[in-house]
């Protein structure tokens, strides 16, 4: 059916605010994974959200600005939306272009460091991952614009407990 929106199985979420260790859960499809959010607390950018959830906010903001640029890449272009920050690592959300059709949207690993570049500005890191290793049973296929309505509608959910509270 044209027009219709279909729910795609893709979130991140605080669990907890009990510290930031351990506090954040990204699902895709039937994968889930724990991860932190220390860097988004100790990011210092002029970027960066005041608390942890306005960095979550800006994070998703700039999945969706990533994701606005995949039509102009053209079949075979590809995104790179980062999830888990840790010393020696990154995840990421590898979005890659079907030209038309669906998108595949697979997790997996970098060898890029967390304390290489803020979470609030992703867009010079993401554009280098050149060592991406996908996770296996961890990637979904879906429109691009069912995609954005998920990544958009998380969005306006973590937003909700901001301290702005606007979406």
């Amino acid at each position: 059916m044209r027009g219709m929106t279909v729910r795609v199985p893709l979130r991140l979420s605080r669990t907890t605010d009990r510290g930031c260790h351990g506090d954040l859960l990204l699902e895709l499809g039937g994968w889930r994974h724990e991860c932190d959010s220390y860097y988004l607390a100790i990011d210092d950018s002029p970027r960066a959200g005041a608390d942890i959830a306005q960095g979550l906010v800006r994070l998703l903001d700039q999945w969706l600005e990533q994701l606005e640029r995949l039509p102009q890449l053209g079949t075979g272009g590809r995104v790179f939306l980062p999830f888990d920050f840790s010393d020696e690592y990154t995840g990421w959300l590898r979005v890659s272009s079907g030209g038309g059709g669906p998108v595949t949207v697979e997790a997996g690993w970098s060898g890029v460091e967390g304390w290489s570049f803020h979470p609030s500005d992703i867009a010079a890191t993401a554009g280098l991952v050149g060592d991406f290793k996908p996770i296996d049973g961890a990637g979904i296929e879906c429109g691009l614009g069912d995609l954005v309505a998920a990544v958009t509608g998380n969005r306006v959910e973590l937003g909700a407990g901001t301290a702005g509270g606007t979406a």
